[in-house]
């Protein structure tokens, strides 16, 4: 028996010496060829693959032969020998399944021509990328579970690294695949559609990323789409009586979602502010539309990294670079509101008219969409409900959910100064899971950080608004914390004080809504302790409002525990 683990342990041995450089070989390339793919560098995305192909292949064959099976079952290198086969089985499935697929795959029915998406082209190749993205989110979770406890530092590292690129591809080929299975009826392959553009401004920050200053009518029928009426949330006036509000929301924010189009999305639950938003337009217009759709000027920075810069009547230039510079500050220093009402809405229809009209890299916009969605900055609603449930509790559904698969806590934010300061403000959060407890749930400790890098004098009148903080330059924000789904807000400190905050529930989570002023270069430090349902997790997510600056954001997870 000795000799027989002698030479097992020998074979190992030099087989495990071939199996790491071919993995470490592997996993780089595997690495790079989904950097190419997200990039749209299919020529060299082919030359890389041959390559992932070979090494993948010869990672796989030295550790699948008896005597590396033998050295999984052996004490203290088995876990190890045992996480490199793992690793090299998903990354050869990638090279042999998935990447050949996708590289196949024509996405450009993706993308308009000519002012045109063709739906059929959608639904044919749709079959394909749900069998792509299924390949790939199958590595994902492959990957994912491979402990990295006692791996060999450079194999972890490369394991950390795969994992991260793969992130990236398999966001980008769900994205794909739920595009091209909701476009074609969205798009009025199925009879003529009508939806709105809404633009959120989080220089004036609301729970879902910014009061809607703006709207677009948006017109589509057989994957022709083209762009009619715009207009302004201001245009539509207030609403007496109020429209109804639902009563959990209007017990934390009164009747404010319903009389003003600007308050619908004080509340994170989009369906909620679209459903509010798209009523209003109906009873100043007359007009009944099919959805909303959501976005922000940092969408428009990413569509323009795929478009390329585009003009908006009048000379003015919009670059990917410098578009939310543009849109959130240096319009509001030169412009008067109508002005900027209009600067806003000409925008947008640039952006619109180089997507439908640009010959445009799909995988470049496919990816430009994906972080949109990824950072809540594109949301949508279809007023039809069995399009809803298909959209389901994704990202771009803006669902706040009543069930948490992982404790989620949500930090949202709405102005208070009745100004455009939000451009100005640096937000961070932490949130550090506690110990498991007796009965079965966790606290978790939330430090959420407001700095404002807004100067001191020079800001326009515009900008400065209704300065509701007393000093002008001072940024008021109600910052409101929605503890995990059937959990409890515990505690809530601001500078480490107890401060006096407002409170109630929607979708099952405890609200606590807390007023923080922030000067100029200065910034004020909330803490707030929520308590779990009961879970086993030992991590926990954040849902963030989007922010003109992205937050800083920070998990410190806890040991799993049985419940």
């Amino acid at each position: 028996m000795g000799s027989l683990l002698l030479l097992t342990g020998g074979w190992v041995g030099f087989r495990g010496w071939q199996a790491r450089a071919h993995l470490l070989n592997a996993a780089g390339l595997a690495r790079e060829l989904s950097a190419q793919v997200v990039g749209g560098d299919t020529a060299r995305a082919q030359r890389t693959l041959a390559a992932l192909q070979e090494q993948a292949g010869k990672a796989r064959a030295a550790t699948g032969d008896p005597g590396w099976w033998l050295g999984r079952h052996t004490p203290y290198a088995g876990d190890n020998l045992a996480a490199v086969r793992q690793i090299a089985v998903a990354i050869d499935d990638l090279a042999r399944q998935a990447f050949p697929l996708l590289l196949r795959t024509d996405l450009t029915s993706l993308v308009p021509a000519g002012g045109r998406l063709d739906v059929a082209g959608l639904r044919t190749v749709s079959a394909e990328l749900t069998t792509v993205n299924s390949a790939v989110q199958g590595t994902r979770s492959s990957l994912a579970v491979v402990p990295t406890d006692g791996l060999v530092s450079q194999v972890r590292q490369a394991l950390v690294d795969l994992r991260g690129e793969i992130d990236r591809l398999a966001n980008l080929t769900a994205a794909a695949d739920q595009a091209s299975r909701l476009l074609p009826t969205l798009l009025g392959a199925d009879g003529p559609r009508t939806y709105l553009v809404v633009s959120q401004n989080p220089a004036e920050l609301r729970a879902t990323g910014g009061m809607i200053g703006a709207y677009a009518v948006i017109h589509a029928d057989a994957g022709r789409v083209r762009m009619g009426r715009q207009g302004t949330s201001s245009a539509l006036g207030r609403f007496q009586p109020p429209l109804k509000v639902p009563a959990e929301v209007r017990r934390l924010w009164a009747d404010l979602p319903g009389i003003y189009p600007a308050d619908v999305n004080l509340t994170p639950h989009f369906p909620t502010a679209a459903a509010l938003y798209r009523e209003m337009f109906r009873r100043r217009t007359k007009t009944t539309v099919d959805g909303v759709l959501a976005v922000d000027p940092v969408v428009l920075s990413y569509l323009l990294k795929a478009t390329g810069p585009v003009m908006v009547p009048g000379g003015v230039p919009l670059a990917a670079e410098k578009v939310v510079q543009t849109m959130l500050s240096d319009s509001y220093q030169r412009m008067e509101n109508d002005e900027q009402d209009a600067f806003f809405a000409s925008s947008a229809a640039a952006v619109f008219n180089a997507l439908v009209t640009k010959k445009v890299d799909p995988k470049g916009l496919l990816s430009a969409f994906d972080r949109a969605v990824t950072e809540r900055r594109i949301l949508f609603w279809s007023a039809r409900p069995e399009e809803q449930r298909t959209i389901g509790d994704s990202r771009m559904a803006g669902v706040l959910p009543e069930k948490d698969t992982v404790p989620t806590v949500g930090v949202f934010l709405n102005d208070g100064s009745g100004a455009k300061l939000g451009y100005y403000l640096r937000p961070a959060a932490t949130l550090t899971v506690g110990d498991c407890r007796a009965d079965g749930r966790r606290e978790i400790r939330l430090r959420v950080t407001l700095r404002s890098s807004a100067p001191r004098s020079g800001l326009s009148k515009s900008v400065l608004g209704l300065g509701l903080a007393g000093d002008p330059y001072t940024i008021r924000t109600l910052v409101s914390v929605h503890s995990p789904a059937g959990g409890a807000v515990l505690t809530t400190r601001l500078d480490g004080v107890e401060t006096a905050v407002g409170s109630g529930t929607e979708r099952r989570r405890q609200v606590t809504t807390a007023n923080v002023e922030v000067s100029p270069g200065t910034s004020r430090t909330l803490e707030v302790t929520v308590l779990t349902a009961k879970t086993g997790a030992g991590t926990a997510e954040l849902w963030l409002t989007p922010t003109a600056t992205p937050w800083t954001t920070q998990v410190v997870s806890a040991p799993s525990c049985d419940q």
